[in-house]
């Protein structure tokens, strides 16, 4: 699980330095347009680096859920970071329907995008718990 979570993460980084390219239809896609237009207003390079850093956060994210998968060497405070990981993507997946339900926004693409992070949430808590419950019985 962790290491499904890992490669999503890591194809959700590459996508979005990708999709650079196409800045403009991206961000309409994914419903960011407008806010990236204000952003674009205050300096013209401020969605193209937030969009890189962004990428960044998600390569992290990816790395992190390889290395607890044995796949990469260990990163440093690899269990509360897989943790977070975790709780970060389900917070933003669960929050997200909370307020679109409340507000009356839900929308299609919305949905889905706060289901993906809920199952990618699912992918680094789950796999965590695992992971983690397997190597205390070898110590036990």
């Amino acid at each position: 699980m962790l290491k499904l979570g890992g490669y999503i993460n890591i194809v959700i980084a590459i996508a979005h330095i990708v999709g650079l390219f196409w800045a403009d239809k991206m961000f309409e896609i994914t419903g960011i347009g407008k806010e990236m237009a204000t952003l674009a207003q205050k300096h013209s390079t401020l969605p193209y680096l937030l969009t890189i850093i962004v990428a960044i956060v998600f390569f992290i994210f990816g790395l992190y859920g390889l290395s607890a998968a044995n796949k990469f060497r260990k990163l440093p405070f690899l269990k509360p970071v897989i943790f977070l990981i975790a709780g970060i993507y389900l917070l933003r997946g669960i929050g997200e329907l909370i307020a679109d339900t409340i507000q009356g926004t839900n929308s299609i693409a919305e949905t889905i995008y706060s289901l993906v992070a809920i199952i990618i949430g699912l992918l680094f808590l789950i796999g965590g718990l695992q992971k983690w419950r397997a190597e205390n019985n070898i110590l036990l």
